[in-house]
């Protein structure tokens, strides 16, 4: 029998700390006027430093557990995307394991950048699917600011930190059969390393000198993104026998607005039908989808039965989509 992983609770952490863009430092030399009108980005959360990337995870997994119903000697594995790990090794998301309590789960991290949330739920929901757990933590969390060169303002601005996570309970476990079709409906995951060199942090791992920081190519990663992008959305969709009259929810990738814009277009998408969030949050990177998904669920827009499509685009390159029926 082949299950599915169902949606079973939602949870988000934003720091304490919301960076507007007129907060940002004087000698970045740039306004809110330019951010706003190059990205859509209005403000950030920046972590305090006893905000890591485990302890902001963690909040989100409390949350979404009690959401769920479900205590943390339940759940079976914690998966965590992350670009931005608290440490080299071991992984945060033991970390997160062992605030949580998690004592019968086994943890690891997954990281694919900003397409880290879409890659962690295909393995969450395989994990499901062959019946090996019932009940799997997907988090995506980032303190993406600790990595920033922030004497370079093409970059920068661009970033914010949080967490969220979802619960992903096995269709078994609800007395649900496959054929009813909640739940994710199916994954699709890419790469191509050609693209290496467009975005990435020019240290490996945390030193005495300090983090290394992002270095990007902004031009051509968006000439890459929309292309890319609508690629993985049409795979979803025709695995699926959808069309996106079908779809009630778009939740995109949260990088920037014009990226967001470029997908509106080309599928000819009616706004109201898509989550925007990188106003608020700018780009959280593996956290940015399920917080924008946090955000719909919490004010009603997204409900029971609703079809759900969410894409991303990261360094790597790697790209990904997903259909979840909520």
């Amino acid at each position: 029998m082949t299950y599915r992983a169902i949606v079973s609770g939602i949870g988000h952490y934003l720091p304490k700390n919301c960076v507007k863009n007129a907060d940002l430092p004087a000698h970045l030399n740039t306004t809110d006027e330019w951010i706003r009108e190059r990205t859509g980005i209005t403000q950030r959360h920046m972590a305090a430093d006893d905000e890591t990337t485990a302890v902001m995870a963690t909040h989100a997994a409390k949350q979404a557990l009690a959401m769920a119903g479900i205590d943390a000697f339940s759940v079976d594995a914690i998966v965590l995307a992350t670009t931005s790990p608290d440490h080299g090794f071991p992984a945060t998301a033991t970390r997160v394991q062992a605030l949580l309590g998690a004592s019968n789960a086994f943890a690891f991290d997954v990281q694919a950048v900003c397409s880290g949330f879409v890659y962690a739920l295909s393995i969450a929901d395989n994990f499901i699917k062959s019946g090996q757990t019932k009940t799997v933590l997907l988090i995506g969390a980032e303190s993406m600011l600790r990595i920033v060169d922030w004497n370079d303002r093409s970059t920068c601005v661009l970033f914010g930190d949080g967490a969220a996570a979802l619960v992903l309970t096995s269709s078994d476990e609800q007395g649900e059969i496959a054929n009813e079709n909640r739940g994710v409906l199916s994954t699709h995951l890419y790469s191509d390393g050609n693209g290496y060199d467009l975005l990435y942090v020019n240290q490996a791992i945390e030193t005495k000198n300090g983090r290394g920081a992002i270095v990007m190519n902004g031009r051509e990663i968006f000439k890459s993104a929309v292309k890319k992008i609508g690629e993985a959305v049409e795979k979803a969709l025709v695995a699926n026998n959808l069309t996106v009259a079908d779809i009630d929810w778009f939740v995109p990738h949260q990088a920037n607005q014009r990226i967001i814009q470029g997908v509106i277009d080309h599928f000819n998408l009616p706004p109201e039908k898509v989550v925007v969030t990188v106003d608020k949050h700018a780009n959280t990177s593996a956290a940015s989808i399920p917080l924008a998904m946090y955000e719909a669920v919490r004010d009603g827009r997204i409900k029971p039965g609703q079809l759900v499509l969410i894409e991303a685009m990261g360094g790597g390159l790697t790209w990904a989509s997903a259909i979840i029926r909520w």
